[in-house]
């Protein structure tokens, strides 16, 4: 007979056998910090132009090489919930903006990092919170002073080359000036007139083979197939996109068809011959030169297709279809119907390309109404051109931000630079114990600049204390590190020249980083206690010999 033993009173009484808990200061809060600063050291040395590649090996054997802060974290699969908790404020940035994830990460890890010293002097987990938060309300009314250029027209391709050579730089350093221009020229000439610009108007098809400069933008769509008939060429052709497939129409309705003789079998498959001609050749009167189907093409109706002279198309995806269909301006039809003209798509040119060993699909539309652009970008593997879809997926987002928010802030970390040095004058104005937490919000921002030197091969402490030694003249809020030098150097990233590019940062992502990272460092301190309930019909916990189960 088993002995039961009372459990001692408290949380614990409550919860099932095997359930964790932790609580304090020790258990809990160093705990967390702990985690959340290793996670942030090892997205720091992906940060910047010269930041390292990681290899990330997912659950299914799939894998990544890339610096891209979100892929990883994405891939990683974090299980730490304080650490997750960090990587949910990324994925909200990403969500805001599509840039700056890394961002997020880095400064909340060194918001936290910070937080550990004045804990253990004795500075409570409210106080300190509640110091990030002036400090960050702080920073908020210093960024639109430091605003140092604004976009007006965004239809200007080399107005716009200025503003995202940077975001894709961090990605793709050496290859900026070929991807910025291939990025800038797909969003320009599909910018609407009002409205907003559709990240998913920017369509990516990765080619291996050849390389990176023989990537281009087409006006219009690709699609990495052959066509299905015999007709491979259509110009200035009117189009009908059908989700269904062309083939013998099934009916709605069981019914059964009792047929006596030879004739009656013949007939009954030369009317639905004759019908399948007819809906073909219908749709052929109309004008229609291309149909694309979202199914099968059956061997019949392919061979009216060709009768008739018709390119016919399949798209196995209903996304590529419904892009297609506001590519050519077409409605899409759910059965095979005569379509009226209102409901036709046009297109300049469909065609059959062969780009190395692939053939692909061409809907090529050279006019103003081109309502999407595809970038085909070649390269040596396929995690090459990952990689590069990545950097132009951040560049198109930042050609989003800036259709809704012009506005630019210095980068390679000056922008950084001159909010420590503020907020740090705005902390010895503080009468409470909530200054020591704002300076050390301060401290926490040398990170990012220190993190763009030690990851180009330079002293990162040397070039911080440069930085600060010209952000305190009147002229110097624009300073940045210069990552080309050989030595610990600074540059006006506003003026270029000498082959330097401009480097901008947009104040939408900025803005939206720092609050999100003080959010998730705050979220993270308040943390008092951690219980971690028992599944139930999980593993049993292990058992020490001679346990009570065993009486």
């Amino acid at each position: 007979m088993a002995l039961s033993v009372p459990k001692a009173p408290g949380i614990s009484q409550m919860l099932k056998e095997g359930a964790r808990m932790y609580t304090g200061l020790e258990e809990a809060v160093y705990r967390n910090i702990d985690a959340c600063k290793e996670f942030a050291h090892t997205m720091r040395s992906a940060y910047g132009p010269n930041g390292m590649n990681k290899m990330i090996i997912n659950h299914i054997e799939k894998q990544f090489v890339t610096s891209d802060a979100g892929t990883i974290m994405r891939e990683l699969d974090v299980e730490h919930p304080a650490a997750r908790l960090m990587v949910m404020a990324s994925e909200m940035q990403d969500a805001e903006v599509g840039d700056g994830t890394n961002f997020v990460v880095i400064f909340a890890g060194a918001l936290l990092e910070k937080a550990e010293e004045l804990l253990r002097l004795g500075i409570t987990t409210g106080e300190i919170a509640d110091g990030y938060e002036k400090a960050l309300a702080k920073a908020l009314e210093i960024l639109p002073k430091l605003i140092c250029y604004e976009i007006q027209d965004y239809s200007n391709v080399e107005k716009v080359k200025e503003c995202l050579k940077a975001s894709i730089m961090s990605k793709q350093y050496g290859q900026e000036d070929f991807l910025t221009d291939l990025v800038a020229k797909a969003c320009v000439a599909i910018l609407p007139d009002n409205g907003t610009f559709n990240v998913d108007n920017i369509r990516v098809c990765k080619i291996v083979g050849c390389g990176l400069t023989k990537s281009e933008v087409v006006h219009g769509m690709v699609f990495k197939r052959f066509v299905e008939g015999d007709v491979t060429f259509a110009e200035k052709a009117k189009i009908a996109v059908f989700s269904c497939p062309l083939d013998v129409i099934q009916t709605e309705t069981k019914g059964t068809v009792l047929i006596k003789s030879a004739d009656e079998l013949l007939n009954f498959s030369a009317g639905e011959e004759n019908l399948l001609e007819a809906q073909i050749k219908a749709i052929a009167d109309t004008g229609v030169k291309v149909v694309v189907a979202g199914g099968k093409v059956g061997d019949m109706a392919l061979h009216f297709l060709n009768k008739y002279g018709l390119v016919a198309v399949r798209l196995n995806s209903k996304f590529d279809i419904r892009r297609l269909s506001r590519a050519v301006n077409a409605t899409v039809l759910p059965r095979i119907t005569t379509p009226t003209q209102e409901e036709l798509g046009y297109c300049d040119k469909v065609c059959i390309e062969e780009m190395g060993d692939t053939n692909i699909v061409a809907f090529r539309n050279e006019g103003k109404d081109s309502r999407i652009s595809t970038i085909v970008v070649r390269g040596a593997t396929d995690n090459y051109l990952d990689d590069i879809e990545r950097s132009i997926d951040d560049g198109v987002n930042n050609f989003k931000g800036l259709s809704r928010d012009g506005r630019y802030l210095p980068g390679a970390g000056a922008t950084e630079i001159e909010l420590a040095t503020q907020i740090s004058a705005y902390a010895d104005t503080l009468p409470g114990l909530e200054q020591y937490a704002v300076r050390r919000f301060a401290a926490a921002l040398e990170v990012l600049p220190k993190a763009l030197a030690e990851n180009s091969g330079l002293n990162g402490t040397e070039v911080v204390n440069l930085l600060y030694l010209t952000h305190k003249e009147a002229s110097g809020k624009n300073i940045g590190v210069n990552i080309e030098a050989g030595k610990p150097e600074t540059m006006d990233v506003t003026e270029g020249g000498d082959g330097k590019p401009k480097i901008y940062d947009l104040y939408h992502c900025k803005l939206w980083s720092l609050k999100y990272a003080v959010e998730a460092a705050n979220t993270i301190l308040k943390v008092e206690q951690i219980i971690r309930a028992k599944r139930a019909g999980g593993p049993k916990p292990p058992q020490a010999a001679g346990s009570d189960d065993e009486l």
